[in-house]
């Protein structure tokens, strides 16, 4: 039997329903909104269209949302500068640094740079660290949209053994440290497979739970994934004009019991959180902490 499909515009759809229930309540009780500034270093067109999401999907559940845009020369001092008045500016809640920057740009500075309450996607080391020791301040972006979609559909993960390809920081080692915390979509067994992983389709049949973030078109085929297994698929590739994933997507559906499209599937759960985070930091940095589950 073909698998269920996870239709994350949906789920997506769902959650900024309740969040901009939320928005509506914190900004009538408090006078404040929450305001996200997102930083675009350069002319790159896909992460001007991710902004542009981004910017909308924050108005349609009543965030505000301003964009600062810098030159594709522009250098770390001076983008750091830029990250320093949004830091000290009370009316920001959210920065939002879109990656990937220029090369010329040290990423790790602007990062870290960024006011660990107003990091609402969960990059910075003392969020990071917050995570690893299981009391995050806010769940980064994408892993959290994944579990959400595991909520939704009532595919549990304690007991399971999950298998995640990739071993970014955006993705992979959050997701892995998510996986493993005790307690509701958690306490799973978390094997994590990268580019030096020897026979990586012999760990990946073996998973109940395979999550395929490295960025290579449709690697994960049919044969890599044992019958049964959730498969979530968190990449976005363009092949031909077309958007793909990192999953053999019209293959491995004959055999899992449940599967992620691209697109459609994670892209807008991770928006989706990004705007649960600004609500929870506008409510953080008031000393307030009443933004439930998205």
């Amino acid at each position: 039997m073909p698998a269920q499909i996870i239709d994350g515009k949906r789920i997506a759809q769902q959650c900024r329903q309740r969040i901009a229930e939320r928005v509506a309540r914190w900004t009538a009780e408090t006078s404040v909104r929450p305001h996200l500034a997102a930083v675009l270093v350069g002319d790159d067109p896909a992460s001007a269209v991710y902004v542009r999401n981004k910017r909308r999907a924050c108005e349609q559940v009543g965030i505000r949302s301003s964009l600062h845009s810098l030159d594709a020369a522009t250098t770390t001092e001076r983008l750091l500068e830029l990250i320093d008045r949004l830091n000290a500016d009370a009316d920001v809640h959210g920065i939002l640094v879109q990656l990937p920057l220029p090369s010329q740009i040290d990423t790790q500075r602007v990062l870290d740079a960024v006011h660990p309450l107003k990091d609402v996607d969960a990059f910075h080391p003392e969020n990071v660290g917050l995570l690893a020791q299981g009391r995050p301040r806010y769940l980064p972006c994408t892993p959290h949209g994944i579990l959400q979609l595991l909520r939704h559909c009532e595919l549990p993960t304690a007991g399971r053994h999950a298998v995640i390809l990739g071993r970014s920081d955006i993705v992979g080692k959050p997701a892995a440290l998510l996986l493993l915390q005790k307690g509701e979509f958690g306490d799973a067994t978390v094997t994590v497979c990268h580019s030096r992983t020897r026979d990586v389709a012999t760990i990946t049949r073996q998973a109940d739970l395979l999550i395929a973030a490295i960025g290579r078109p449709r690697f994960v085929t049919v044969e890599m994934v044992r019958p049964g297994a959730v498969v979530i698929d968190v990449g976005i590739n363009r092949v031909d004009g077309q958007l793909v994933g990192d999953v053999d997507f019209e293959a491995v559906r004959e055999v899992a019991s449940a599967i992620t499209p691209v697109p459609g599937g994670v892209g807008p759960m991770t928006v989706t959180m990004l705007l649960h985070n600004t609500l929870q930091a506008a409510q953080t940095l008031a000393g307030q902490r009443t933004a439930g589950p998205p």
